[in-house]
């Protein structure tokens, strides 16, 4: 299983991510709501202004202070780097 750095630190699981979003648009608001009302919110911003909503196939939504560009690329980078083992261990 492997992680990505959300920010600050904190880590999700990459294979567990369904969608990463930017929290500026009216629907990705009321999911954000929704979630908090249900408890289903992880909130690793630390303070600062939310960037990127990553929402989980466990239905919970992580608000973080990262780029959601960042997170692609970090997404993609992880991706990138199980193919390269996969073939340098055969």
């Amino acid at each position: 299983m492997k992680f990505i750095n959300v920010g600050f630190g904190n880590m999700v699981a990459a294979d567990r991510v369904v969608a990463l979003v930017s929290p500026d648009s009216a629907p990705v608001k009321r999911l954000i709501v929704d979630a908090r009302e249900s408890g289903r919110v992880i909130d690793v911003t630390c303070g600062r202004r939310t960037r990127a909503v990553i929402v989980t196939d466990s239905d919970h939504v992580i608000l973080s202070a990262t780029q959601p560009e960042t997170i692609s690329n970090r997404l993609a980078d992880d991706n990138d780097t199980d193919y390269t083992e996969e073939e340098e261990e055969n």
